[in-house]
């Protein structure tokens, strides 16, 4: 009787878990940037954050949806790629928003031009929305023609994880660049630290395809490697060298 008792309450509590788990997997990465969006918003600059990342996590998590279509997993991961795909058109609407309000006298830059000098520096956020839709298009095409391919999946599960992975590499060559982590956030890097390293045992546990463990590991290391860098940097400082300002609140590129 006592067993079944607890058995009663062991059911729901574990779906609780389970439910909660999930739902930090699909808005967990959300976080950090909120904090750079209400930044923007309220200095009405966007200097400070590179839409670069944007573009790193749109491409990434569009081929993540396409590689769900040709190995399904869990689907909170599924949903934490649509979400994240949302955040970042948001975050390039504002950013190119506030840009081109503080440019003066600026010749229009459109994604119709093809101009490879000014790829990703456009004035209208709907050609950003042009040229994903172009990227989604024709990435979507020619996974369908090859969806039966099983090289071909995997391989397309490895570039998306791996091009997630890969964020924190410009912000860990710029730190090393300049011999300082000055205009970093801390903060925010341990925030991703521990989100990566949830995300990397949430892979583990769920037993995610192995692209998405092996991955998720290096964006860990890469996370660690710039903390190291300041905690190293903060017994050695150098002398300050001009740069440009970099995001205090999203990993620069």
């Amino acid at each position: 009787m006592e067993g079944e008792s607890l058995a009663w309450l062991l059911v729901p509590l574990h779906s609780l878990v389970s439910w909660g788990a999930a739902g930090a997997m699909v808005f967990g990465g959300v976080v950090p940037y909120i904090p750079q969006y209400r930044h923007i918003r309220r200095t009405q600059s966007a200097d400070g954050f590179s839409t670069y990342v944007c573009l790193v996590l749109l491409v990434a998590n569009i081929l993540r949806i396409l590689f769900w279509f040709g190995r399904r997993f869990e689907s909170p991961l599924l949903w934490q790629s649509i979400i994240m795909i949302l955040t970042m058109l948001l975050m390039l609407k504002l950013c190119t928003e506030v840009r081109v309000a503080n440019e003066l006298n600026i010749k229009r830059r459109s994604f119709a031009d093809f101009d490879p000098r000014h790829f990703w520096h456009w004035s209208s956020f709907g050609d950003y929305v042009q040229c994903v839709l172009a990227f989604a298009g024709v990435a979507a095409y020619v996974t369908y023609l090859s969806i039966d391919s099983t090289l071909f999946v995997e391989t397309l599960g490895f570039l998306a994880v791996l091009t997630e992975a890969m964020l924190g590499v410009p912000q860990l060559y710029r730190n090393h660049r300049h011999r300082s982590t000055e205009g970093m956030s801390i903060k925010m890097v341990l925030m991703w630290t521990s989100g990566d390293t949830f995300k990397t045992a949430y892979f583990l546990l769920k037993a995610a395809p192995l692209q998405f463990s092996v991955c998720g590991l290096l964006q860990v290391l890469v996370d660690l490697a710039i903390l190291g860098q300041a905690y190293a940097f903060a017994r050695h400082p150098q002398k300050p060298v001009p740069h440009a300002a970099h995001p205090a609140s999203a990993k620069a590129l």
